[in-house]
């Protein structure tokens, strides 16, 4: 114990501002890839092996142990090799996020697209309608990313977007009341679409972990690409929204416009929400959720 705090000391006594620049650089990346794990089955196998490492270091120096020294010695370069296969689907993610910055869609700088802005008033218009009978819905709307893979497993439409059109397609037990639609621009492109499933903690920590398939399709597809989803629930009829593996729920008809205009013109909303509620609006969740 002596040793180290000498050595804690000395270390102390050469730090300099290149030093604490140097250590806040390494805490910031460690901070950005536990970020981008977070809830997460990597962020819980990260743990075991972070858990794991202290104590076998722990137990090396506490104990002297030669062939087990080499043998995790041996064993650690393995280990470093092995770390972007077990955390391929997150790194993919990474740097998808990267290659998206500063890509923004439209410029802030425009007025709403009247053709955006009819399909958000449609939208909401549905989902209000949909949640009043508890009819359950999906429906993606794509931004950057293309959703040609998920178009092809649905039933072209090459449609309008209209309230009474989105009514009619979820309404129970008809053929494409499954699946997701999915919405670029003003077009209902196609409908009972197969959307990929969340493999993320999120669901299974919130208060309603009983949400069922479409919250779980609808995390996917904003995990998977830069895409709106909203989704009505079918057994409450409340209102969801999810983006960027992010879901936050429990909305009215005017916050889902309020959001939804947001993603297309963040300075149609500057004056009613702040910066970051405007780009991170599941980070301050409604008082009553």
């Amino acid at each position: 114990m002596p040793e180290l705090l000498s050595d804690l000391l000395f270390l102390f006594q050469r730090l300099d501002w290149l030093g604490v620049t140097d250590i806040l650089l390494v805490t910031l990346i460690f901070f950005g890839l536990l970020y981008l794990v977070r809830d997460t089955q990597a962020m819980l196998l990260l743990r075991g092996i972070i858990l794991l490492l202290v104590l076998t270091v722990l137990f090396t120096s506490l104990v002297n142990l030669p062939a087990f020294s080499w043998l995790l010695r041996t064993a650690l370069p393995a280990l470093v090799f092995a770390i972007p296969v077990i955390f391929a689907p997150e790194i993919r993610r990474a740097l998808v996020r990267i290659g998206r910055a500063g890509t923004f869609l439209p410029s802030t700088k425009k007025a709403l697209n009247p053709e955006i802005l009819r399909t958000i008033q449609a939208v909401v218009s549905a989902a209000a309608r949909l949640a009043a009978r508890q009819h359950g819905a999906l429906i993606i709307l794509q931004r950057l990313d293309s959703l040609e893979g998920y178009i092809r497993t649905g039933v072209m439409m090459q449609a309008r977007v209209t309230p009474e059109l989105l009514l009619q397609i979820f309404y129970p037990n008809t053929p494409l009341h499954d699946g997701a639609v999915i919405i670029e621009k003003s077009t209902l492109v196609a409908a009972a679409c197969v959307m990929p499933l969340s493999s993320s903690g999120i669901l299974a920590h919130s208060p309603d972990h009983q949400m069922g398939l479409r919250h779980r399709a609808a995390l996917g597809a904003s995990e998977a690409t830069d895409a709106i989803a909203v989704v009505v629930s079918e057994e409450t009829g409340a209102i969801s929204i999810a983006h960027a593996g992010r879901m936050i729920r429990r909305l009215d008809a005017e916050r889902l416009e309020n959001i939804l205009a947001a993603f297309y013109d963040p300075a149609r909303t500057s004056l009613k929400m702040g910066f970051f509620e405007r780009h991170f609006p599941y980070l301050f969740p409604r008082k009553d959720e």
